[in-house]
């Protein structure tokens, strides 16, 4: 009688397992299907922002009640301009939910993933509106221009789009004898100048301009413009140089003498017009830069448009702008056409530091600024290329004539070593001394010449095993014996309150009675030039005059132990020391 009792028990027992397999099958087929319908509408909503077809509002309120609550947003640094989180919306992103099978462990941490994408849709700040657009008046921004002008026909104040932009850093002046691209205006009454003037500096491409312009002058705390005649075009180039013909674009400084009637006050901006009455196409702020409380600094050193786009020259940068500080320069004012990413790493810290202003450039006109094309056509054109570095180095004179005593216009392959003393200030009081011992004339400019540091020189002696291999000023302290000749290829301290217009070995012209130089002794000081070989003038003789006679010349090494300190924690703080790994 038990046997046809087990028998029942067993054929119960498997049919009820049979029931449980059936509906364990069915909760997992429609879990899946619920998934997967889930994963179609957040798929739709982060894509379409609908949901079931009902279009939503996607933002952080109602993401929670979606399971996006955890989405790291990250939002630009606190401003007073960023928008609030009510207000910032998902961007649509498309992803292909193929790519992430229902079982995928990756699809289970989806959602709660960190996004570090700033989404959030901000005002730009007037700051950051004046800094893109730095030789415009902030009157744009602050919305001020309403009912400017001297009547509803006659010099109306040019609205911020009838300003014609060239290039991102220029504007455009159309005339009947040519076209001027205007880089940026400063008011200058220094003592040397005849009385107070608006200068605006640019390029013109024309030679010997026949033309009759005119300043449209604006004041703050008026509407109407002052007119004044553009009185001089000073051309920043030499005939002799080359490259003098029409159409070809020109350095020029345009100069507006300020009305006796307003003497006491500075323009806050000033157009160009060809006619007095005309609505100009341009509107530069006019630049005064005065120190704080009228202390002026020594030394600002001016640096043309760098385009070492294709080189890594960030090391050498570094140990350059270091030696500077330490020689007792105030501030470096470089431009920037097209940089490495190492080397704008460098421009950007010395930036947060201080020491360092770094001004956007481009070319005006028709040139490329295109960044290996930008570099191959420098290279392939001398001439433009030296036309084009007169723009940023009299730029620099002019922002910082209030600002230093001196501006020194140098490569970042050049550096002025004093001989005797250990900073410039005091080679400067030791120069201005016996510059006045010599002749009685005030000095416009204090020239050092230049000597050849070449690689070569350096190699066939070896290194320095108390100096880091990357130092290359400090490894490199064999030299040519042979000074290049007087004047050539010299480097300049320029009197800020006398030179008018600047080459970058000389001044093209000064104010006052003419310019007048010091050669410094190369017993006090000179220009050391670190190169791979000569400059391409010099290449026929480079081997004879330079290479064959070589001395060693350890000036730099004055500052041998705080440059190597100096030099390698600022390599630290940027991160390029290359980590060594540890082997256990």
């Amino acid at each position: 009688t038990s046997r046809p009792s087990l028998q029942v028990a067993a054929e119960s027992a498997l049919l009820w397992l049979l029931l449980l397999h059936v509906v364990v099958t069915f909760v997992g087929q429609q879990s899946n299907v619920v998934n997967r319908q889930m994963q179609i509408e957040r798929h739709n909503l982060l894509k379409y922002g609908h949901f079931n077809g009902k279009q939503e509002n996607i933002g952080f309120n109602s993401s929670a009640t979606l399971g996006l609550g955890n989405l790291g947003l990250q939002r630009s640094p606190s401003k007073s301009t960023v928008a609030s989180k009510s207000t910032v919306a998902l961007r649509p992103i498309n992803h292909d939910l193929k790519e992430f099978p229902p079982n995928s462990s990756v699809n289970s941490n989806f959602f709660s993933l960190d996004l570090e994408i700033d989404w959030s849709k901000q005002q730009d700040t007037v700051q950051d509106l004046q800094e893109a657009v730095p030789n415009l008046p902030s009157r744009y921004w602050l919305k001020k221009i309403k009912g400017m002008g001297m009547n509803k026909t006659c010099a109306k104040y040019p609205s911020l789009y009838q300003i014609r932009f060239n290039n991102g850093r220029w504007q455009t002046f159309d005339t009947s004898n040519g076209t001027f691209y205007l880089f940026n205006a400063y008011y200058d009454n220094r003592t040397l100048a005849e009385r107070p003037a608006v200068r605006v500096l640019g390029m013109l491409n024309r030679v010997d301009p026949q033309l009759n312009t005119s300043c449209q002058l604006w004041f703050n705390g008026t509407s109407k413009p002052v007119f004044a005649k553009v009185s001089e075009y000073k051309y920043i180039w030499i005939k002799a140089f080359g490259k003098y013909k029409n159409g070809v674009l020109q350095p020029y400084l345009l100069s507006c003498q300020v009305p006796s009637d307003y003497a006491h006050q500075v323009p806050e901006s000033v157009s160009l017009v060809e006619r007095p009455c005309d609505t100009s196409t341009t509107n530069l702020r006019v630049l005064n830069n005065r120190p704080p409380e009228g202390k002026t600094k020594d030394f600002a050193v001016c640096v043309k448009g760098l385009d070492i786009h294709h080189a890594d020259k960030s090391i050498l940068l570094v140990e350059w702008l270091e030696t500077l500080y330490l020689l007792g320069a105030d501030k470096v004012f470089l431009y920037d056409l097209h940089v490495h990413p190492n080397t704008a790493k460098v421009l950007t810290y010395y930036q947060k530091t201080g020491f360092v202003d770094l001004t956007k450039l481009t070319l005006p006109g028709d040139q490329p600024n295109i960044p290996g094309l930008t570099h191959k056509y420098l290279k392939e054109k001398g001439g433009y290329k030296r036309l084009n570095e007169l723009v940023p180095y009299n730029d620099c004179l002019y922002r910082n004539i209030y600002s230093y005593k001196y501006v020194v216009l140098l490569d970042i392959d050049e550096i002025i070593i004093p001989k005797n003393t250990s900073s410039w200030r005091t080679l400067m009081k030791v120069l201005v001394k016996n510059a006045f011992k010599a002749n009685k004339k005030p000095r416009t400019s204090f020239a050092a010449r230049n000597v050849y540091f070449l690689d070569s020189m350096q190699e066939k002696h070896g290194f320095y095993k108390d100096i880091p291999q990357y130092m290359h000023m400090l490894q490199h302290v064999h030299r040519a014996r042979n000074y290049t000749k007087p004047g050539a290829y010299a480097k300049c301290f320029h009197d800020t309150q006398s030179v008018f217009t600047l080459h970058n070995h000389f001044p093209f012209s000064c104010l006052g009675k003419g310019c007048h130089a010091y050669y410094i002794p190369t017993e006090d000081a000179h220009l050391q030039h670190y190169r791979q070989e000569c400059v391409g003038e010099l290449r026929k003789v480079c081997e004879s005059e330079f290479k064959a006679h070589t001395v060693k010349d350890t000036a730099i090494w004055r500052y041998k132990k705080s440059l190597i300190i100096r030099t390698s924690k600022a390599l630290r703080q940027l991160g390029f020391f290359r980590q060594k790994s540890h082997i256990s």
